[in-house]
């Protein structure tokens, strides 16, 4: 079973566009679930018109605390064995779930993939995100330029056990989720972009940082490594 995780709010600009990229690939037997940081708006409207035309969408609400909560609480109702996760204002490209999936079978815990940059109106403006990210694969080179970019991304489900508790606060769960695939488990990255990433004006992650912000998380992101691996805490 395939669990697709998506954190959602004030999206309801792109929402509907990226959930119809998505069903085609899944089969009868799975699940979108949405949740929702901003319940009673347009977007949940638009979540609950869909879930009653496809069952495998499941409407919840966020619990208003922001984007690392928001995706904790998605991947909490997950059932899925293996989770993808999922932003609200890309579109999946037709044989994401195929390739990720070939990627599970040949052995990895955690596959992240490539990814079309594009505009608001997906128009390509960059056409490969590892190449613009300098993407790959090591603990010490993800701690200080994270390549593990949740849009592309997805994991088994018995690297919940490692990734959870999530600390608390800890920038971005995309990196958190990356890191502990690199130390628990197998990584694969697929060079093919499987999506476009939609760089727009509301993107609710991807923001920039200050470099004195970036130092802070990153000696909070090995501290808290530290005390998982090492303390078990």
């Amino acid at each position: 079973m395939i669990s697709v995780a998506l954190a959602a709010y004030k999206g309801e600009k792109y929402i509907e566009q990226q959930l119809r990229s998505i069903l085609p690939q899944l089969s009868h037997g799975d699940e979108i679930i949405v949740s929702d940081d901003a319940p009673g708006g347009m977007t949940e409207k638009i979540v609950r018109r869909l879930a009653d035309e496809d069952s495998r969408i499941i409407y919840v609400e966020g619990k208003g605390k922001g984007v690392v909560t928001n995706f904790v609480n998605a991947i909490r109702y997950t059932k899925g064995d293996k989770i993808f996760l999922c932003d609200q204002d890309d579109v999946w490209l037709p044989d994401k779930v195929k390739r990720v999936m070939e990627a599970f079978d040949e052995g990895a815990d955690l596959v992240l993939h490539n990814a079309y940059v594009t505009d608001g109106n997906l128009n390509i403006t960059e056409h490969s995100f590892f190449y613009k990210r300098g993407s790959k694969k090591g603990v010490l080179h993800n701690i200080m330029k994270n390549s593990y970019m949740g849009c592309c991304m997805a994991f088994d489900r018995k690297l919940l056990k490692k990734i959870m508790p999530m600390p608390r606060f800890i920038p971005m769960h995309d990196q958190w989720i990356g890191l502990m695939g690199e130390i628990y488990g197998k990584v694969k990255f697929i060079d093919m972009p499987l999506i476009y990433y939609r760089v727009h004006g509301g993107n609710v992650t991807g923001g920039e940082t200050t470099f004195k912000q970036k130092m802070k998380w990153r000696r909070y992101l090995i501290e808290k490594l530290i005390k998982r691996v090492v303390f078990k805490k």
